[in-house]
């Protein structure tokens, strides 16, 4: 996990059943949560099917949760 270490910096992880109960209604029947991490206010999921990235601050600037 070198590369993945060097590409995600300082993140943290996160646990699955905190990423399924804010997250799980992007998840399309039958997909599950493998690994998910925290940076700062982003969020990277990686699914069975695909990696999520999720960029809370947005265009604008401005918090958005």
């Amino acid at each position: 996990m070198g590369l993945l270490n060097k590409i995600l910096g300082n993140a943290s992880e996160v646990s699955t059943e905190q990423l399924l109960q804010k997250y799980g209604r992007l998840l399309v029947e039958g997909e599950q949560i493998e690994l998910g991490f925290s940076l700062l206010r982003d969020v990277f999921m990686f699914t069975d099917k695909r990696l999520i990235l999720i960029d809370i601050q947005g265009i604008t600037g401005h918090y958005r949760e």
